[in-house]
């Protein structure tokens, strides 16, 4: 059973977590939304500092959040490619769905991506959280535990959007449009992004606190409505819940790199 942030009112945010991972659900308003992953409080003796890698992104092994699935730090040169785009494509039980990564907007962000593709990170791995609030339309993916709590064991800096429009639900002008199609990051608070990411569905309002690091083609947004339209799945507590797992299952079978052979 997902145990879903949703369930402890979390303010306003998309959570990665522990018990609030992923997009902690929204409280009494339901735009105040969590996209969390929460770190586990495993608090590990360790004596070692945490290793962090040499280059601009400053990839940090998290020790408190052990890897759901073994894998290296992402290369981090000195100069972190931040132009162009490159495309991947998430083959999925319910059909492709096609990312472009955008290098300008978060360089750091698509370099750990890519690196957790190619070392098939991804592969095999459900997404654990369908939202379908009015101000919230996500599916969350990420986590091989499928728990909502799982990352790669390490984190690494926010790259976050500047110059979205406010979102007109709003009244306060805190939270801002994450349009359908953008692809973004979840996290557990500043700077603590790990594999944890999101795809949206519909236009939703979420405070700029959320890396977006590319897009959804065409084809992957007919493949998230699908899922989408499937509705989340119903617990005893929630016949008819707006936060949870997706009721049509989805698991990632393989995340693939287009290398453009012209």
């Amino acid at each position: 059973m997902t145990r879903l942030a949703g369930v402890t009112v979390l303010a306003g945010a998309l959570a990665v977590g522990s018990s609030a991972t992923a997009l902690a659900a929204p409280g009494p308003s339901a735009d105040s939304v969590r996209l969390s992953a929460a770190p586990n409080a495993a608090a590990d003796a360790t004596t070692r500092p945490p290793r962090s890698t040499h280059g601009p992104c400053a990839y940090t092994e998290a020790p408190d959040e052990p890897a759901a699935r073994p894998v290296a730090l992402p290369p981090d040169p000195r100069r972190t490619p931040a132009r162009g785009s490159v495309r991947v494509t998430l083959a999925t039980n319910h059909g492709p769905i096609g990312l472009t990564l955008d290098r300008a907007a978060a360089p750091c962000t698509v370099q750990s991506f890519l690196h957790l593709v190619s070392k098939r990170f991804y592969d095999r791995t459900p997404c654990h959280r369908l939202t379908a609030y009015p101000t919230l339309s996500v599916l969350q993916c990420g986590d091989p535990s499928g728990t909502g709590e799982g990352g790669p064991g390490y984190r690494y800096r926010d790259e976050l959007p500047t110059d979205l429009p406010p979102a007109p639900t709003d009244p306060t002008g805190e939270r801002r449009v994450y349009a359908r199609g953008v692809l973004a990051m979840a996290n557990a608070g500043p700077d603590t992004n790990g594999s944890q990411f999101f795809l949206v569905y519909a236009n939703s309002a979420l405070r700029p606190n959320y890396t977006i690091f590319g897009e959804v083609d065409r084809a992957g947004l007919a493949t998230l409505d699908r899922i989408a339209a499937g509705g989340v799945a119903p617990t005893a507590e929630d016949p008819a819940p707006v936060d949870g797992a997706p009721a049509l299952p989805v698991t990632i079978r393989k995340a693939v790199r287009w290398h453009h052979h012209h």
